[in-house]
């Protein structure tokens, strides 16, 4: 961790400058941890999955994974910005490794056991006193743009925005369109994806995540735009680069997800695509902890490289 604030960092933080003390000493502590610490880059293991997908499709694959401790010690060992769970998970685990890594509180989450049709709506199933409990310097919260129940979700976002806030914790949106009315190929749309980036920095996210975006343009009214004024959209760079001005001329920090399990190259052409973009960092998880732990410490080793770089 630097001895001292550096100038990258102090600039990220003056663009947050209506939040009070804590919080931005949170928001600190998230850049300034880790092996990225200072460099205003971010790499933040997520373990979710088990919630959102079942336990076996999640930690079958390394069985060390079905115990909460493992998913700590891999995000401190590889020297993560910050480890982000649900409620049990972090509770499992909070004690033990207490002030070893910043702790994000993932607070509303789903299960693949219903399907919402088109309205996917997450639950929330814990809060901020959890979050302050814990010793978490983040609270995260997932929203839908594109459901029919975008309303609840962004009330509800609205809410535990205006607590986190006044209670000194950072808050980070998974921001994933989904719903009626936007086709599956429309999810990854690079109209889209800026979108989404755009509604999560306007509800007040300190951080927000998105998934990679895809050439494919969703929106026709949006497709006139981006033809008309030439907005650059056919390498992964490009793409990355204008979903981060989308949030606020990349004054919000902008992070991508990890996407599904993939092969290790794969994984890290992605990764030099996304940063070569502007990107602020990623958010991996299945990647990163369903792979036996050399080979998990090793990959996260080799996506910091080229975030130092």
């Amino acid at each position: 961790m630097p001895q001292h604030t550096t100038e990258r960092v102090k600039q990220i933080l003056s663009w947050y400058s209506s939040d009070n003390a804590g919080t931005l000493t949170n928001l600190s502590r998230l850049l300034n941890h880790g092996r990225l610490g200072g460099t205003g880059k971010l790499v933040i293991l997520p373990v979710d999955q088990g919630f959102e997908h079942g336990p076996a499709r999640s930690f079958a694959p390394n069985p060390a994974g079905y115990d909460p401790d493992y998913h700590f010690q891999l995000a401190i060992d590889a020297g993560c910005n910050a480890y982000a769970a649900p409620l049990g998970f972090l509770e499992a685990g909070a004690a033990k490794f207490a002030g070893q890594v910043p702790l994000i509180l993932k607070v509303n989450n789903s299960d693949s056991l219903s399907k919402m049709g088109g309205a996917p709506c997450s639950a929330v199933t814990a809060g901020v006193k959890d979050a302050i409990r814990l010793g978490c310097v983040a609270v995260g919260f997932t929203i839908y743009p594109g459901s029919d129940a975008r309303n609840t979700q962004l009330q509800e976002l609205r809410e535990l925005t205006a607590e986190a806030k006044a209670h000194g914790l950072v808050v980070v949106v998974w921001s994933y369109p989904r719903g009626g009315g936007i086709s599956k190929e429309g999810e990854t749309a690079v109209d889209i994806s800026a979108y989404a980036a755009q509604i999560a920095a306007q509800m007040g996210a300190h951080v927000i995540k998105v998934k990679p975006p895809s050439e494919f343009l969703e929106n026709a009214e949006a497709k006139k735009v981006y033809e008309k004024q030439n907005i650059p959209i056919k390498t992964l760079p490009d793409r990355v680069r204008h979903v981060v001005q989308s949030a606020f001329n990349g004054k919000r920090i902008v992070i991508f997800s990890g996407g599904p399990a993939k092969g290790t190259d794969e994984v890290l052409a992605e990764i030099r695509g996304i940063k070569e973009g502007g990107s602020f960092g990623s958010i991996m998880g299945r990647n990163a902890f369903q792979r036996p732990k050399a080979e998990a410490l090793k990959l996260l080793d080799q996506v910091m490289k080229i975030y130092e770089s």
